[in-house]
């Protein structure tokens, strides 16, 4: 990951302060400069990258962690002076629009979506069809990871570069993304990778793989269960597909959190998690995501996971989160015994963890469960896939998102699992754009 380093100027070059608005820096290079040659685009790509999953605090991936976890009791908060955190781990009333983790998520991957779509506007640029190929491919990954992250928190989003941008439900925005990946997987199909283009890019991420991941998880989300089972049913789950990291580029939930005993941590060895979606006894996953035996230290945190080491990769799905998207789809279609089937490929996994060489985890053993014995309902289907969900995507954002999908009681009813259902729009686009809807009541 040592290319996007180079990479801070040609960025603070692109920068929007908000989604209608764009700023750019007199000595850096511009736009115009950077999309119109193959290099210039490879550059911006591995720019989508870095602008997701490096930079501390400001990174995606740290503010969907610490957003997901934080308003679903999966995480909790160590230090109270972290007040931007503290307020969403509270939620209601408190989680304002001039939250900091609410701002950055929404500044941030409104930033990878534009960019990715000034790629994607001029991917024309590059002569060789191979290199075009790779950089539709990447440009539409991280416009798929932005809009199903902004969609995870945000009941509308603007998916324009204009000024008073409109917003669209998020509904819509997901199936966009969609529609962008599967264009992309098509021209990938018919147009390998050029070996120009994977000699330059920052390496870690499997295209092909990646891109149906992608399209089974937000048509899911979207409710289009049918491009969901296909396209889980397509990935190929031996293959690993992360966000690299190392000393410079660190991994970012290690570095602000996991590595430390200071902002946040798991709530405890549970997962958080009570009644019916308490982990059940002798879960092989849990060991590998927090600190049970032996227990973590006065200045360790408790979670562990995919954040043990700077240089730790962090997947951008896990194999078994397509099993599950299976399983959910069938019993959305009141497909119990296919339901089932999938389910239980995923309690039942004896596999052993998945590793890097030095020993960094990249994907979590198998359960190693009995097989799903309770009522063939779907309500109880569901509440079992929920339950797998929630330890097998343990601390990367989805918590609040599938609480809400699952129907879990809400704020202000009895035994609520989330602190908010939507969060509110950022003072900044607020300001700046007069198109911004009205903030959801909580």
């Amino acid at each position: 990951m040592k290319k996007i380093i180079t990479l801070t100027a040609l960025l603070s070059a692109l920068a929007l302060g908000s989604c209608n608005k764009e700023y750019l820096n007199p000595s850096t290079a511009s736009q115009q400069q950077v999309v119109t040659s193959s290099d210039g685009l490879i550059t911006l790509c591995n720019g989508l990258q870095a602008r997701y999953s490096t930079g501390g605090l400001l990174s995606v991936l740290y503010n969907t962690v610490a957003a997901g976890g934080l308003t679903t009791s999966e995480l909790r908060i160590l230090n109270v002076g972290n007040i931007e955190e503290y307020n969403v781990s509270v939620g209601g009333s408190l989680l304002t629009n001039s939250n900091g983790v609410v701002r950055n998520l929404w500044t941030q991957a409104n930033l990878v979506k534009s960019n990715a779509d000034l790629v994607l506007a001029n991917v024309g640029n590059a002569p060789d069809a191979g290199t075009r190929s790779g950089i539709v491919a990447y440009a539409s990954i991280f416009r798929a990871l932005s809009i199903g992250t902004l969609a995870q928190y945000f009941e509308q989003i603007p998916l324009a570069t204009q000024e008073n941008a409109p917003f669209v439900p998020r509904v819509d925005a997901l199936r966009s993304a969609v529609a962008q990946l599967e264009a992309a997987a098509t021209q990938l199909a018919a147009t390998p990778v050029s070996a120009d283009f994977n000699a330059k890019i920052v390496p870690g991420i499997d295209l092909p793989n990646t891109i149906q991941a992608l399209i089974a998880r937000y048509s899911l989300e979207a409710g289009d269960y049918d491009k969901a089972l296909a396209a889980a049913g397509r990935v190929d789950l031996t293959k690993r597909s992360v966000f690299n990291f190392d000393d410079n580029t660190r991994n970012p939930l290690f570095e602000t959190s996991f590595g430390n005993k200071n902002v946040f941590e798991p709530t405890n060895t549970s997962l958080g998690l009570t009644g019916t979606l308490a982990p059940e006894a002798g879960d092989k996953r849990l060991p590998f995501l927090v600190r049970i035996s032996p227990p973590p230290t006065a200045t360790q945190n408790l979670g562990t996971g995919f954040y043990t080491a700077n240089s730790a990769p962090i997947p951008v799905y896990v194999p078994n989160e397509m099993l599950l998207i299976r399983a959910e789809a069938y019993a959305r279609k009141n497909d119990v015994p296919n339901a089932v089937i999938e389910l239980n490929k995923v309690r039942t996994s004896t596999a052993a963890a998945a590793t890097t060489s030095t020993g960094l985890l990249l994907a979590l053993p198998g359960a190693a469960l009995p097989a799903y014995a309770g009522p063939l309902t779907v309500a109880d289907v569901l509440t079992d896939i929920l339950r797998n969900r929630d330890i097998e995507l343990a601390f990367q954002g989805f918590r609040l998102a599938d609480s809400r999908r699952f129907g879990r009681p809400a704020p202000g009813t009895t035994g609520a699992e989330r602190n908010r259902n939507f969060f509110p729009y950022p003072r900044v686009e607020r300001e700046n754009n007069p198109a911004t809807p009205g903030d959801p009541a909580i």
